[in-house]
């Protein structure tokens, strides 16, 4: 392998593995991966369809955390056909919880795409499937390659921090130079055949093995290919991506009632969670607590175009949502005059019928807090 420099000196063109280096890596990477695959969902099949839902629910979710959502969503939506003449809503509630519903909005509009452009069958162009909603060079490569062992690299969050490690790259992954690097490398060391399963081995082997912090070097099929690890480096590569300072936010979300009835509104396209529905919700300034009856009037009217009468606080809960800390404090309030506003997506519903509806995961909490009383 290439000479490795030292901190400071680290240049693209000094990174390139010889063929023995890369055919050691490929026979090892893939013969543990033959041997400890884990079972998951759709690994079953090559279908791109499965293949590509599944990629798009993982990203930014652990594997386990997608498994069930991952079957039940096939259950209901087997192949792109039915996802694509399926309701919005419905799509949304399936995702209930999985977060970043971009993604899933996103799905349905490549879902379409597909059926409208390409007769309902997945595109095998590279440059046609990255023209689809919601898929970026990561995706397509992973779909392509996977299901048909197309020779195309990828690069996310495990292979990452694989790759840097097999480089012994201590600058910024996450630079310019940096992602220019791990693609070249990454394209590099493919082999010609088993593509796919490769490629799959690779993030295998930085989800299971070459993890963050403390890596199982011991167990890793091509620690003896590693710089980082001759060098002890392991805790030092990749760097580290720098901190998001959180920003403290306090939301208010208003349950209003009418008789036996409960007013939602939908978000709109430029809200947190466009295409979700949610209680009447805004954001409050820390000395606005002491005329919050009176913010809580106006801002439920000009969401939803009714006026309101107060009512006691019925919860507070606390969560995060990218790069804010929230305290969301939940009122409950009455219906006293007005109509809703025309062309405004609000409607008026039974606590039965929430369930039906497409909440974020605070939202549902209050529905179940509803419920519950």
């Amino acid at each position: 392998m290439a000479t490795q420099h030292s901190r400071g000196e680290q240049n693209a063109e000094n990174y390139v593995p010889d063929t023995t280096w890369n055919q050691q890596l490929r026979r090892r990477l893939l013969n543990w991966f033959d041997a400890h695959a884990r079972d998951l969902p759709w690994r079953e099949s090559r279908d791109p369809y499965k293949i590509w839902v599944s990629e798009i629910m993982l990203q930014q979710t652990q594997v386990e955390t997608v498994r069930p959502y991952f079957k039940r969503f096939i259950e209901r939506f087997p192949n792109v056909a039915t996802l694509a003449s399926s309701d919005e809503a419905e799509v949304l509630r399936l995702w209930e919880g999985l977060g970043y519903y971009r993604r899933a909005r996103q799905l349905h509009k490549a879902a379409r795409v597909v059926v409208d452009k390409h007769q309902g069958n997945f595109p095998t162009d590279y440059d046609e499937v990255l023209a689809l909603p919601g898929i970026g060079r990561y995706t397509a490569g992973a779909i392509l390659s996977i299901a048909h062992d197309q020779r195309v690299p990828i690069v996310e969050a495990n292979t990452i921090r694989l790759y840097s490690r097999l480089l012994a790259y201590a600058n910024d992954p996450r630079s310019t130079e940096g992602q220019k690097l791990l693609w070249d490398f990454a394209e590099h060391i493919l082999p010609r055949k088993r593509t796919g399963d490769f490629n799959q081995a690779a993030m295998e082997l930085g989800a299971k093995l070459c993890v963050p912090r403390q890596p199982q070097c011991h167990e890793c099929p091509v620690a003896a290919l590693c710089p980082t690890r001759q060098q002890g480096l392991q805790e030092e590569i990749p760097v580290a991506a720098k901190r998001v300072d959180l920003t403290d936010v306090t939301e208010v979300a208003v349950v209003v009632r009418r008789n036996n009835q409960i007013l939602l509104r939908k978000c709109a396209e430029d809200e947190r969670w466009a295409g979700l529905w949610d209680f009447p919700r805004f954001a409050v300034a820390t000395d606005e607590t002491k005329t919050l009856d009176a913010s809580i009037v106006s801002n439920v009217q000009r969401l939803t175009g009714v006026t309101v009468a107060t009512g006691p606080k019925l919860t507070t809960i606390k969560h995060g949502v990218t790069r804010y800390r929230i305290t969301l404090e939940c009122y409950a309030a009455k219906h006293f005059a007005g109509r809703l506003k025309k062309n405004s997506e609000c409607e008026w519903t039974t606590t039965k019928q929430l369930e039906h509806y497409p909440l974020s995961v605070t939202g549902r909490k209050i529905a179940k807090l509803i419920a519950e009383s």
